[in-house]
């Protein structure tokens, strides 16, 4: 066995070794896109499967191996069918990726403040909100059913935009970096049997939940029934009592030190 591994390096080209490079980084790439997901559960659970395929295999078990061999048959139709909101915020990453992004973020931390102060007054007082942070993925296409704002992040300016019959109040708006970009957006709603958990079933948090799952933005919700504010990333929303915890949260999903 060692020498046939000695045999098979020597004739290792560089074109299999950017094969190998690429084929690891794809993988890569994917995992850490479903990395603390119910889809990363999936994933193991597929790669348990694949290893029984092995087993079966080399241990000449002839019945569980043809079971197997017949469900792999089947194994690119059901990675989509699992995978498929993963697998589309993974291209769209791909086509959208820029070089804009830590610079975005900088300048969002110096508005921090001013993001957060907004947000506890219209918990206070039970405005609703619907805020989208972009991180990576632009959110262009989405600014762009709303109406055009790109004025510097503050919070007079945010919580004026939600204030109670204001035009655009009953829309999302969109921040890229410390600028609020556009305001009165519609953003995707997600199909109902998707969700996993139990959810308010409020027009704002379901629009949440859906662009986080179309997109890597981290999506922020105040709820007008309790001020209670929430924070969807990745298909997935969490409620949170103190605003302290949710800008750590942000500040971590941000930087992408999950």
């Amino acid at each position: 066995m060692p020498a046939e591994i000695l045999g098979t390096l020597r004739h290792i080209t560089l074109g299999d070794f950017l094969d190998i490079v690429l084929v690891a980084f794809i993988l890569y790439s994917f995992l850490r896109l479903i990395k603390d997901t119910k889809a990363y559960q999936m994933a193991v659970g597929l790669g348990l499967v694949g290893i029984l395929f092995l087993v079966t295999e080399w241990g000449k078990l002839s019945v569980s191996n043809r079971i197997i061999r017949s469900f792999i048959n089947y194994f690119i139709i059901l990675i989509i069918v699992l995978f498929q909101a993963e697998i589309r915020r993974f291209l769209t990453g791909i086509g959208s990726r820029s070089l804009r992004r830590p610079f975005s973020f900088r300048s969002l931390q110096e508005k921090m403040d001013d993001l957060f102060r907004a947000l506890d007054y219209m918990s206070q007082r039970r405005i609703g909100a619907l805020i989208a942070v972009e991180k990576e993925i632009s959110l262009a296409s989405y600014a762009q059913r709303g109406t055009a704002v790109n004025a510097l992040l503050s919070k007079d300016l945010l919580v004026s935009l939600f204030f109670p019959h204001s035009p655009l109040h009953d829309g999302a708006v969109i921040i890229r970096g410390d600028t609020i970009v556009a305001a009165g957006c519609l953003l995707p709603l997600p199909a109902t049997h998707k969700l996993s958990g139990p959810i308010v079933t409020r027009t704002r948090h379901l629009a949440a939940v859906g662009l986080s799952m179309e997109t890597d933005a981290a999506v922020i919700v105040v709820s007008e029934e309790t001020g209670t504010i929430s924070l969807a990333v990745r298909g997935t929303i969490e409620k949170f009592e103190d605003s302290g915890r949710m800008r750590e949260r942000l500040v971590k999903y941000l930087r992408n030190t999950r």
